[in-house]
């Protein structure tokens, strides 16, 4: 007959609840049906185990006891928690459950003589472990929305990170305490366990927050403090950088190629194309010419090393030079904003700069709204992201904490930026004036320990001090292999990328400006209403004349209004009349660059033609050695040819000036009466012939395209007179068609032909009219 108590003991699953195997070295394989391996051994005489030693009344502890979250199934498959709870609820009689015994106290411990067999230990109660729930001291809000920026790998080089700033007797100490509070996290002692495998079981035990509950209430206990604050900051920082990537994202990822802004906007991925980006600055402007050989400015013959946006303020260049400041420059047009643009969305994506912990991109056009206010650094930091509130004074002087800061645009501030006679200022949390603020900040004296990058157009660089210690860097816009790859992506059918490049590569003058991307952007926007209007097939424009005039009216309204006040009509035709007149001047002498003599002798400002308009560029040359000159250009020859052209056109239109001729009619009606157009069309051809080297071909194309009826609408806005201009469209044609036949000038006959093109007739059509 079977003994009861034996098979109390056999049949009953709770024997497996209540025996223990920590600290002994027996391994047990699990298996269900393994008789031989419970064998429970007759009792010893030797242990007094009371009156009844299989009464089971006596183990409250083992019949309550919670389900073992780990069996020792588990601990050798290591299966899921949920599935042994799940098996432990079909109520298999067979199986005994093994957990450590500092989960719950043991009645049987390993004999040290014969360690297979097993033999029952009477129960004291100095040797009780105390129940443990399992995640003491840990409370969580089930409503509480977890923050989108808490993730696995946060949490998992959060927790990492802290843990490695314990002394080694500290991480013993931590595992220890986890190991006795928080039985569920592992199986065996993690005393052999690193860091990695340490962190990466806590993860799989419990979710995010309560692994840095649990994190943070033992260094609690270990009184370490710091870490305590410094897992906090991680969390905190974590949470500031997640929100301003979002606010970022939404600022910066997409652009808008319709100068009016009101059109469709689209990623930046799917327009950006790399931009020349040079260690080099003063190059001087692009001297590449359909018609010319033009020798370089006198500028920097330096070719430079080619950068990308990722390069500008890395860790490996920091570490070659030391420097936080960047001045990035370029004309107008080339690519500095779209540039700032792809910096930020690489560090917003986590592909650059990630030794920056916090970007903030403070374009001079908004810190304008400060101007006139007492404000701190700090809160128009805090004004321009709120995010940022969160963030705590030591994050701003901590060398762990690197923040850069982006200024676009220094030749968009108006303020008095005066080097000399400032109030010093070093605490981003004093509040002072912008312009203050702003000349401290190029003085690197407000958070020194941050990275700063500065956009300006050339001229904007005046406004740096010389002895700034700075780098200065140029963006040259597209090479010729990127032009083509702009307009593929600009147009997403194919058709119509393949129309458009076709168009750029007809005319050499379209191809050699397309190195600007803000003409490539003029030349979209107006091929993509074309096919919006009349479809793909359409007949795009054949006049350079009117994208030149798109370009015009581009830089000095839309992008103007940036920098200064809008002009009035009459101030803005004076402006234009003197700088055309400077070019004119210029083109005959065959010179491109302008010197301060020039810019005095026709009154022309240069803060209006280069900052403002965005029509010439500063470089500086040296022509003698240990001597700097600053010299201005006009942002490509080409634009000096056509403002010459305009100030031609303007002339006779608005004045009844033959510049050709020096004659003046007084009064508008009895020049268009008595003087006919043509004699000036004649006399601006026989000038142009006089020059074998071509220097009036390209002048000559603007100066015909401007009478077609589409530029002079676009002109009309700079005319004083209402009279109708006569149509002069056949007598034109008339004139080249002469010309050419005379054959006078064999050599320039390729010009002439494109003088019809700019009046909108081939060669053939001219000869029929």
């Amino acid at each position: 007959m079977e003994d009861p108590e034996e098979a109390s003991i056999s049949g009953s699953s709770s024997i497996g609840e209540a025996v223990s195997g920590r600290g002994e070295n027996v391994n047990y394989d699990g298996g269900d049906e393994d008789d031989d391996l419970y064998y429970i051994p007759e009792r010893r005489p030797s242990l007094d185990l009371g009156p009844s030693p299989m009464d089971i009344s006596n183990w409250h502890h083992v019949a309550h006891a919670p389900l073992p979250p780990m069996s020792y199934r588990s601990m050798t498959s290591e299966e899921n928690v949920d599935d042994m709870e799940d098996e432990d609820e079909e109520g298999s009689s067979t199986r005994v459950q093994l957990n450590r015994s500092d989960s719950f106290s043991s009645c049987y411990s390993f004999d040290s003589d014969d360690c297979e067999k097993k033999t029952p230990k009477e129960k004291n109660k100095d040797d009780a472990v105390p129940e443990l729930t399992d995640t003491p001291e840990l409370m969580t809000d089930p409503n509480e929305i977890r923050h989108p920026s808490l993730t696995v790998k946060f949490t998992f080089e959060a927790i990492s990170c802290t843990l490695k700033k314990l002394s080694e007797g500290d991480l013993q100490k931590f595992k220890t305490m986890l190991w006795k509070r928080y039985p569920r996290s592992f199986s065996s002692s993690p005393q052999g366990m690193d860091i990695v495998a340490l962190v990466d079981r806590l993860l799989e035990c419990y979710s995010l927050e309560v692994s840095l509950q649990i994190t943070t209430t033992l260094l609690e206990k270990l009184e370490r403090k710091k870490l305590v604050d410094y897992l906090q900051t991680l969390r905190i920082r974590n949470e500031v950088r997640h929100d301003l990537c979002e606010t970022l994202k939404r600022k910066y990822s997409e652009v808008c190629e319709d100068f009016t802004m009101q059109g469709q906007k689209k990623h930046l991925d799917d327009v950006f194309v790399d931009l020349l980006i040079t260690t080099t600055s003063d190059n001087g402007p692009n001297i590449e010419h359909e018609v010319l050989t033009i020798e370089k400015l006198d500028s920097n013959r330096q070719p430079g090393t080619p950068l990308s946006t990722k390069d500008i303020l890395s860790i490996e260049s920091m570490e070659e030079t030391s420097l936080k400041f960047i001045l990035i420059t370029g004309a107008a047009g080339s690519g500095k904003s779209v540039a700032i643009k792809r910096l930020i969305l690489d560090w917003i994506e986590k592909q650059s700069h990630q030794h920056v912990s916090f970007l903030f991109p403070l374009p001079f056009r908004e810190l304008k709204h400060f101007e006139g206010q007492r404000v701190s650094l700090l809160e128009i930091i805090q004004t321009v992201y709120p995010e940022t509130k969160k963030l705590r004074e030591e994050d701003y002087k901590s060398d762990d904490c690197k923040m850069m800061f982006i200024f676009d645009g220094l030749d968009e501030y108006n303020g008095n930026l005066d080097f000399q006679n400032i109030e010093l200022l070093c605490d981003h949390t004093d509040p002072s004036t912008l312009n203050i603020i702003v000349v401290n900040l190029l003085r690197q004296r407000l958070l020194y320990r941050g990275l700063f990058i500065v956009t300006s157009r050339p001229q904007g660089k005046r406004c740096i001090p010389w002895d700034a210690h700075y780098d200065e860097i140029e963006v040259r816009g597209f090479r010729d292999s990127e032009k083509d790859k702009y307009f593929t992506q600009r147009f997403p059918d194919p058709a119509q990328a393949a129309r458009v490049i076709e168009y750029i590569n007809s005319v050499r003058t379209f191809r050699i400006m397309c190195h600007l991307p803000l003409f490539c952007s003029v030349v979209a926007n107006e091929c993509q209403r074309i096919f919006t209007e009349q479809g793909t097939q359409a007949e795009l424009p054949s006049s350079i004349t009117y994208m030149y005039t798109k370009l015009l009216l581009v830089l000095t309204r839309q992008h103007r209004m940036r920098r200064a006040q809008e002009l009035e009509p009459e101030h803005e035709r004076d402006f234009l009349m003197k700088l055309g007149k400077l070019a004119f001047t210029m083109l005959e002498q065959g010179q491109f660059k302008i010197t301060k003599s020039d810019w005095k002798e026709f009154g022309v400002s240069d803060q209006e033609a280069v900052v403002n308009s965005g029509l010439c560029t500063v470089f500086v040359t040296k022509p003698f050695v240990l001597f700097n000159e600053i010299v201005i250009s006009f942002i490509h020859p080409t634009m000096q040819e056509y403002l010459a052209a305009l100030y031609v056109f303007l002339s006779f239109r608005n004045q009844g000036k033959n510049i050709f001729e020096q004659q003046l009619k007084h009064k508008v009606k009895g020049m268009l009466k008595g003087l006919k157009v043509m004699e000036m069309y004649r006399s601006a051809v026989d000038r142009s012939m006089q020059y074998d080297d071509g220097k009036l071909d390209i002048f000559l194309r603007f100066l015909f395209g401007m009478t077609t009826k589409t530029n002079l609408e676009l002109l009309q806005t700079f005319c004083t007179t209402t009279v109708k201009w006569p149509t002069v469209t056949k007598d034109a044609a008339a004139l080249i068609r002469k010309k050419m036949s005379e054959n006078q000038h064999p050599g320039r006959t390729s010009n002439l032909q494109r003088c019809l093109e700019e009046l909108g007739l081939s060669a053939s059509e001219a000869a029929s009219r």
